[in-house]
């Protein structure tokens, strides 16, 4: 019966899941023109942080519950799935020109955040006072982005609109309220047909639960990418990254110290860090635009679908 219970809440929350995004992605492209903001800007802050939303709540809850292991898979499997997954499919809709700006400022930032994770787990482990210094990164970040005017270069503010801002965060609001509620559903659907078949919290939460939390970033970006919104699908996942790395993980480890296994340095680490270090080449644009095409799209989907075999393989033996 509880398995029965499990797939309802897997279908219903996929439903209100594709609903919600469209209302949350309308509202924040909304407030971006009403504000001025650059839409990068908007997608890495209100998007990106707002969709990062249930891995804080996942991850807080599960080193609560000394299972740091679900944690720290919860925060770097989403990292995983939001570069290798949701851009790949976001690029196979509609291939996302890269800028400038996220060149020279935004991917570097990710990239050093990325590295301190790296350098913090390598006595497989993170301390509460580690964890307050990504949290403290983290501050000193959002000082910096909120003290920017918006972008420049190729990075133009978009057109006007006729919704006015308190109808924009009204959408904003109530879009990412549905997309946490239904990112929870269905993630305890998948978690408990997990545990029926019993498979271990790190595997669960490098899959299934750091999928079923990135549900929001994919179904916020595509949306975004139907809309012609790249800049806002794009800032999504580098500002989700962000805080997963230093605010859900940060949080996690003052909750609680985690320890984790080395394979997450050597496997999962490894993995997240060269897929960060990708988007510098796909992003590059040799004698012309910079943009992640089809064909770049499509090869990050086949590491995602590597990656999730090889975990499954695992799992499994």
């Amino acid at each position: 019966m509880d398995i029965l219970w499990a797939w309802a809440a897997l279908i219903a929350g996929l439903g209100i899941l594709v609903f919600s995004a469209d209302l949350f992605v309308d509202g924040a492209a909304s407030l971006a023109r009403r504000l001025g903001m650059s839409p990068l800007l908007i997608g890495m802050i209100i998007v990106g942080f707002g969709t990062s939303a249930p891995e804080m709540l996942v991850s807080a809850l599960a080193s609560f519950e000394n299972k740091g292991g679900l944690a720290l898979g919860n925060a770097y499997g989403s990292n995983i799935a939001n570069i290798a997954l949701i851009l790949g499919l976001t690029a196979l809709i509609r291939p996302i020109p890269v800028t400038a700006e996220v060149l020279r400022r935004a991917l570097p930032v990710l990239m050093l955040v990325t590295l301190l994770a790296v350098f913090q787990l390598f006595d497989a482990s993170v301390s509460r006072w580690e964890a307050g210094v990504l949290l403290a990164v983290f501050i000193f970040l959002m000082v910096l982005s909120m003290g920017k005017k918006t972008g420049q270069g190729e990075e133009k503010v978009l057109p006007a609109t006729n919704i006015r801002i308190p109808q924009a965060l009204f959408r904003l609001s109530l879009g990412l309220g549905f997309l946490i509620i239904s990112s929870q559903m269905l993630v305890w659907g998948a978690v408990s047909i997990a545990h029926a078949f019993g498979i271990s919290d790190l595997i669960i939460g490098l899959t299934i639960v750091a999928l079923g939390t990135s549900l929001p970033e994919l179904a916020s970006s595509l949306a975004a990418a139907r809309r012609g919104e790249d800049a806002i699908a794009l800032g999504n996942i580098l500002g989700s990254n962000l805080f997963n790395t230093l605010v859900v993980v940060g949080v996690a480890g003052l909750v609680r110290p985690i320890t984790a296994g080395s394979e997450i340095l050597l496997r999962d680490m490894g993995l997240m860090t060269g897929l960060t270090a990708s988007l510098f080449l796909l992003g590059y644009g040799f004698r012309r635009p910079g943009n992640i095409s089809r064909l770049e799209g499509g090869m990050l989907l086949l590491v995602y679908g590597g990656y999730t075999a090889w975990l499954l393989r695992s799992a499994l033996v």
